[in-house]
């Protein structure tokens, strides 16, 4: 039993994900279903902005807060989309520990939220733009 509990930070960290994705998010934007080029566009976090001409692809890091995408273009509406980090309580591990003597059995549940990563941004956003 003593042995058992050497095992169990191994345990946990075996279980525990950080998130998917490098940090880099595609920005295309796009009018009516089909691709549109040479949108100027605002890319930003809580980690800082970025100006980009679509289609182009960002590396923002890690999740650190929400995702904004706001695009201009002569001829077209401003749009602009905004993304939550997925999984924004990082990942989270269950561990059950049991043990028992002679015939009676004793069992713990324990679950440990772990925060490793953020969460992530989708790796593709797509801007819709409206004609003016």
């Amino acid at each position: 039993m003593r042995h058992l509990f050497l095992l169990l930070p191994l345990a946990i960290a075996a279980c525990a994900t950080t998130g998917s994705g490098d940090g880099v998010v595609t920005i295309e934007t796009a009018s009516g279903g089909q691709a549109l080029n040479g949108a100027n566009c605002m890319v930003s976090t809580g980690s800082g902005n970025w100006n980009v001409v679509t289609p182009a692809a960002v590396n923002v890091g890690s999740a650190n807060g929400d995702l904004r995408v706001l695009c201009n273009k002569d001829g077209f509406r401003a749009s602009e989309i905004v993304y939550r980090p997925s999984n924004p309580y990082g990942s989270s591990a269950g561990v059950g520990v049991g043990g028992g003597g002679g015939h009676v059995g004793v069992g713990v549940g324990l679950s440990f939220p772990i925060r490793f990563g953020g969460g992530s941004y989708p790796s593709r956003v797509t801007v819709e733009m409206n004609p003016q």
